[in-house]
This record gives structure tokens, C-alpha cells and sequence, in this order.
């Protein structure tokens, strides 16, 4: 492997070479991808101790890869759920009444194993793991702490980011403390109110306050203890309990598989969250159970509410503003069908990341970090429109009136309401197309090979090593993922019994300082997936190039690294 040469990474008069602005998973997997390769990284973020109020629920499979190739993915799975846990997915009229549709996925224990087993669609190294946010970022924080060239500086609010041409300055309060941050780069993860975003004048485009029977209005969310539910719950166990009904529609997470959950419903007209009591939370969830007498016997212990949003379909109009880089909810904002949010944010970070420290160490030319905008942009396009074809598959479905009557009539709109939501839970929980299918067709860092991609759906993925997707995946005879032998930057991977010499490709990236590893798999299976003996993978696992025919070694190395080819 080449080191890049890029000197002394901050000058004399910068505080880092990267600011960081918020402590998300966006702002912590960008500190951590950094540390990692050795950049100087400070992370501001505004809350003095985390917020520990369940958020996202759900990180995606291709999420844990990236757990995977950082090292703590097997940390992420063992959070949250018991290891036995089912994660079903189910739907009821009530909580304690009758059961319309369940969609049943594997246990934490379970995915480890089965995913060896899996191909087609769902060949890959992790499954999703259910798991809540606030776990995560309690991992998160732990690696990006122990980077020795990452500070985390909690309690920091940002108040005015300036790009000023051969730099960032970032002015800074905490209590009564001011400073200005100096760093060459910037990156502001700083939520869906973005102040920075704000500041730099940048507009979200797309859709809005989208009215829905239920995930399209202003949402409650109740965060709450009760030892006693699962005893009171005539079910089997689930991850997540949805209900459908005329007048009280939610739906309710397990976050420990013990004693804790979240409960999310939609404010009805008239109602202010601002205004609602623990006492009124309570009642909200009691109409949920169905149950009355039972409701009121739980012993129910609110440890926070708050409101949020649904019914938003936005990306922002840009991505950067000179050297300061946006991700995350600054970003993009989902209605949270799906989980495509906070795995669209990890997406980020980790595209982001390696340009930023291939730039400062001198082995990135120009156009890698013009290719951030275009790839994540059109990604983020793409995701937030399937989030809101899952929310109006759900939201937008209206419940028949006579859906509780213990009536034929009742029974007869049960068993539609339970195939409709039957065909949901598919539809919105079985995502490789989605997961895994994500693309940079025309990025100006993608070494095309004129071949075209798989078709983009959302419940199917197919396999393919057309440049500018995910490298097809396989398991090594040894028991190893493919992807636990790439190196940590670029990977060439020779394929077949009778790979070819790459000597000259190796001497084109030495010349631009470009960090290779040279990897043989002699399987002519492996070859056959590929289409080619030689396959370029980045640093976050995206194939850059392929061999088609005659190719310039030069050309494709510094179309990679982004210098004019």
C-alpha cells in the first residue's frame, strides 16, 4: 500500500482540519470514518449530555456493513433487543384485540446465521438490526471518542459558519464562553432546523405538510416504562405494533424487549403537544390497548413526549457551499417509513468522509469532492420518494367502519384491512432494492464501463458489479465476508485462476499517492459475478471501475481520484 504525502494536515492557524457541527450519527459516523484515517476532527454539538429519547429504530443492512468494515457491528447488534427477541412487524385493531397481519423477521441471534445462508436479494454480510437510535449513538460515540485525533466537545451551539476561501470559521457559545473554530473543512450535521443551512441561504425543494389519515400531521411521541405490558398483550411477541382503526391510530416499538417502549400517534385537530399532559399521554396510549379495564391497571411510568412531524419529502437544494459540506437531516427530511432517514444520513457521512481525508492528505484531486453533491443528491431524491410511497401505502388507507364489530361484517373488513397491511409489511420491511440498490450513475469519480445498471426496485436487488454500486457480495470458503478482506482505501481485486498482471496500475497509483490494495480471489465463480478479472472498489465499497476491454491505467486512476483524466 502507497501512503498519500499531504504534510502537516492543519496549519498554525486552524483549531482542526475538519469541523464537525453535531453530535448525530451523521456527525459521529463522519468523526469516526475521519479518526480513523488520522484527520484532526473537533465535533460541536450543541447538547451538553446525550438525548436519550428513542429516535430511528431500524438500521438497514447496508448501515451494518459499514458497522462491519469499521470494526463494531457486532456492538450495534448486541444493543437493544434481547438476542432472541422477534422482530415482527404487526398490525391489530387494538393492542389487545384482534390481530390483522404480522410479517415475521429473524431475532438478532438468528441474523448472525442466517445471513450465511442467504443469496440473490439478499446476499450480503449483515442483515438490518432493530435496534433504537439512542443505542447507537451511545456506540458511535464510544469509537469516535477513541480516534486519538477526534474531539468531542459537548454543550456547543453554532451560532455563524463562514466560508472564507482558505478556510472555515465557525463562531461558537457554551454558556458563557465564545470562541471561533478554524478547520480547512466543514461539515454541518446539525438537524432538520440546519441553522447552518439556514445561514448559508439554502432551500429544501420537494413536498410539505402532506395531510394523511395517520404518519401525515403533527405526531405525539410517548417514551415510557411499564413492566407489565408484555403480560398484559394477548399477542405474540413483536418489534413493532402498529393499530388500525377510526379513532386512535399508532404504533408502538419495543426498545429493550423488557420493560421499555415507544408509543407515536397522530395529533387529532385541536390538540397542542406543547399542552399534554403525562396524565393525557397515558390516556392516548390506554385508547390504543383497547382494553380499558387493563390499560388503567398498568403500572405506566412517562419518561419523556415530544412532537414531530410527519408528511415531509425534502432535500435541499444544495449540498456545499464552498468548503462547507452539508449531511444528514440538514440535508434531507423523511416522513420515517421505511427507516430511510438515519441510514441515509450514515450514507453521508461515509461518502463524504474518505473525499475529505483524500483531499487533505494530498492524494484527491479536484473533482472528488465536487462528486458529494451529485452522488448523495440524487440518492437522497430517490429514498425520500420510496419513504413517501410507504407512507401513503399506510397512511393514506382509510379503516372500514365496521373493522371492530364482532360481525360478520367485522370479520369481512378485518380480513381486507389484514391483506392490505399483509402486502405493506413486504412492501415497506423487505427492502434490498432499496438497501442495497443505491447508486452514482454520472458522477464524475465513476469510471463507467458503457454496460447498464440493474433495474432500481424496491423489494428486489440484483447483484451486479456495473461501476458505481455496491460490490456484489459472497461468502469465502473460510467462513469471511468478501468484504472483510478489501483494504481500508481503494481495493483492486484480481479475479480468476488467471488474474492479470496489474504492475502498471499499481505504478499509476503510486504516482498520484492513490492507497491501493491488491487482492486475488482465484474463484472463477466470483469472476463470473463480477463480469471482469478486475474490479476497483473505494473506500466505502462502491465499485469505481471494471475492466472492459483495453483500458488506460492512468486514465482510470485519476478519473477515480478525481483529478482530469
Amino acid at each position: 500500500m502507497q501512503a498519500g504525502n499531504g504534510g502537516n494536515l492543519v496549519n498554525a492557524e486552524q483549531d482542526c482540519a475538519v469541523l464537525v457541527i453535531g453530535g448525530g450519527p451523521c456527525g459521529l459516523v463522519a468523526a469516526i470514518e475521519l479518526g480513523r484515517r488520522g484527520i484532526p476532527v473537533i465535533l460541536l454539538e450543541e447538547k451538553s449530555t446525550p438525548a436519550h429519547f428513542p429516535a430511528a429504530n431500524a438500521t438497514q443492512a447496508r448501515t451494518m456493513e459499514h458497522y462491519r468494515r469499521l470494526g463494531f457491528a457486532e456492538k450495534v447488534r448486541a444493543q437493544g433487543l434481547p438476542p432472541d427477541y422477534p422482530t415482527d412487524i404487526a398490525y391489530f385493531t387494538r393492542y389487545t384485540k384482534h390481530e390483522l397481519a404480522r410479517f415475521s423477521l429473524p431475532s438478532a441471534r438468528a441474523a448472525r446465521e442466517l445471513i450465511k445462508t442467504l443469496a440473490g436479494s439478499w446476499s450480503a454480510a449483515e442483515l438490518p438490526h432493530r435496534v433504537s437510535q439512542m443505542f447507537v449513538e451511545d456506540v458511535l460515540r464510544e469509537e469516535a471518542a477513541a480516534c486519538p485525533s477526534v474531539s468531542l466537545r459537548p454543550g456547543w451551539k453554532v451560532t455563524a459558519v463562514r466560508d472564507t476561501g482558505a478556510g472555515v470559521e465557525a463562531d461558537a457559545e457554551r454558556r458563557s464562553e465564545r470562541k471561533t473554530f478554524r478547520a480547512a473543512y466543514a461539515l454541518a450535521a446539525d438537524g432538520a432546523a440546519s441553522p447552518v443551512r439556514k445561514s448559508l441561504g439554502i432551500s429544501y425543494e420537494g413536498e410539505s405538510g402532506v395531510v394523511r389519515d395517520f404518519m401525515g400531521g403533527r405526531m405525539f411521541a410517548i417514551h415510557f416504562r411499564s413492566p407489565d405490558l408484555y403480560k398484559t398483550l394477548p399477542h405474540a411477541k413483536a418489534w413493532m405494533y402498529w393499530t388500525v382503526n377510526r379513532e386512535r391510530r399508532s404504533f408502538m416499538a419495543s426498545v429493550n424487549g423488557i420493560d421499555q417502549f415507544t408509543f407515536h400517534t397522530q395529533l387529532k385537530p385541536g390538540q397542542n403537544a406543547e399542552d399534554i399532559t403525562d396524565e393525557q399521554a397515558k390516556a392516548m396510549f390506554h385508547e390504543g390497548m383497547g382494553d380499558q379495564e387493563s390499560a388503567m391497571k398498568l403500572d405506566i411510568e412517562v419518561i419523556a413526549h415530544s412532537a414531530w412531524n410527519a408528511g415531509y419529502t425534502l432535500v435541499a437544494e444544495k449540498f456545499r457551499e464552498g468548503r462547507i459540506f452539508l449531511g444528514g437531516d440538514a440535508v434531507h427530511l423523511f416522513t420515517p417509513t421505511g427507516g430511510l432517514g438515519y441510514n441515509t444520513a450514515i450514507e453521508d457521512a461515509v461518502n463524504l468522509s474518505w473525499k475529505l481525508a483524500a483531499v487533505l492528505k494530498g492524494w484527491g484531486g479536484p473533482k472528488l469532492l465536487d462528486s458529494y453533491q451529485p452522488e448523495r443528491k440524487a440518492l437522497a431524491k430517490r429514498n425520500t420518494s420510496y419513504a413517501r410511497g410507504f407512507a401513503d401505502s399506510v397512511g393514506l388507507f382509510v379503516p372500514p367502519a365496521e373493522l371492530e364489530d364482532d360481525t360478520p361484517a367485522g370479520e369481512a373488513a378485518r380480513k381486507r384491512t389484514g391483506d392490505h397491511f399483509n402486502y405493506h409489511a413486504r412492501f415497506e420491511f423487505n427492502i434490498p432494492g432499496i438497501t442495497f440498490g443505491g447508486r452514482y450513475d454520472g458522477s464524475p469519480v465513476i469510471a463507467s464501463d458503457g454496460t447498464a445498471p440493474p433495474p432500481d426496485t424496491i423489494n428486489d436487488y440484483v447483484p451486479s458489479a456495473c461501476p458505481g454500486g455496491r460490490p456484489p457480495h459472497v461468502w469465502l470458503p473460510d467462513g469471511r465476508s468478501l468484504y472483510d478482506t478489501f483494504g481500508p482505501e481503494f481495493t483492486l481485486l484480481r479475479l480468476g485462476p488467471n488474474p492479470p498482471d496489474v504492475s502498471a496500475f499499481v505504478s499509476a497509483a503510486r504516482e498520484v499517492g492513490m492507497p491501493l490494495t491488491v487482492l486475488d480471489q482465484p474463484s472463477r465463480e466470483i469472476m463470473d459475478l463480477y463480469g471482469s478479472d478486475l474490479a476497483l472498489i473505494r473506500p466505502d465499497q462502491i465499485v469505481s471501475w471494471r475492466r472492459n476491454g483495453t483500458f488506460n491505467p492512468t486514465s482510470v486512476v485519476r478519473t477515480v481520484c478525481g483529478y482530469p483524466a
